[in-house]
Parts: structure tokens; sequence; C-alpha cells
């Protein structure tokens, strides 16, 4: 039921914007579950610092994660959203970039994979490099790390690697 809730709330959110690109990425958790994501990405449409060598720009993630795998607690799902912040090196047609990002994340239960939350609300910490290209397309790597930041014990927290691929719509 929170779950349902919180994809409400998220989509109350994105009806006040339309999505810039849609994303899906394939990983593993740092326990060897898998992991499979789909994501909405809403383009903050800003730039700063802009220089010859690049920009800083950013985007608004919704993101679907399964966490698959795990003696205890497989087939968890969870909903996030985030900010993300996004500095992209040059002007070519592929061009390099790094983003980093903290936002939540609601999980359909306190464990994934054999980790435990002490809580379904936890916060999403991300990471990660990659390509644009042509300015539609992205591909890249992604570290994403979910705990509670100490809000209610345990907190064992669990990271995704992944690689990643979008597109703009």
């Amino acid at each position: 039921m929170k779950l349902l809730a919180t994809a409400a709330v998220f989509s109350c959110i994105a009806l006040g914007a339309q999505a810039s690109e849609i994303s899906g990425a394939i990983g593993a958790t740092s326990q060897g579950g898998v992991t499979a994501r789909a994501g909405l990405g809403f383009d903050w449409d800003k730039s700063w610092l802009q220089t010859s060598t690049g920009k800083l720009t950013g985007y608004w993630d919704l993101g679907y994660t399964y966490w698959g795998a795990g003696k205890e607690a497989g087939g968890r799902h969870s909903l996030s959203f985030a900010p993300v912040f996004e500095y992209e090196f040059g002007e070519s047609n592929i061009k390099p970039f790094i983003e980093a990002g903290v936002g939540v994340a609601i999980f359909s239960g306190t464990t994934a994979g054999d980790q435990k939350f002490g809580s379904a609300f936890n916060f999403e910490d991300r990471l990660g490099l990659g390509l644009k290209i042509g300015g539609y397309q992205r591909v890249g790597f992604r570290v994403i790390h979910y705990s509670n930041a100490g809000i209610k014990e345990p907190n064992d927290g669990i990271e995704s690697y992944s690689l990643f691929y979008s597109h703009s719509i």
C-alpha cells in the first residue's frame, strides 16, 4: 500500500513536467543479486558554469527498480526520485559526462537481497559516468547506494552497480 501511495505522489509530480528521456539499466548488487531499473528523466533545461571545457546541467530522475536474488528477500521493488547534477565535457557530438545526486526511495519491504534496512524509506546516493551520443542517447556506468542514513536500525544499506542506456523522447 505504501508503494502505491508513493507511486501516486511521483505520478502527480511527473504530470507537471513532460519526461525528456526514458532509461533502462541492468546491474548487480554488492551481495551478488541482480537489479533491473526503468526510469524517466525530466530535464531542468538550465546550465551553469558553461565554458569551453563543458557545462553543469541537471535533471529529475524517477525510477523503478526490481531487486532479484538474495536468500532472505529476493523479488523486492523500489520507487525512487532524485535531483541529479550532470557535468558534460566538451561540445562535440560525443561528450563524456559525470553525474551525482541524492534522492529518496521507497522499498516494498525493509529488506532487499540479504540486507536489512530497518525501514522501507531510504535515501538514494548516486555517482555515474558515461557518454552522451548525438544529444539523444546516453550510455554509462552508475553506482547507487541505498540506506536510511541511520534513522532506524538496522541500517545495512545496499548498492547497485549498473550499466545504463537512456534515450531522449
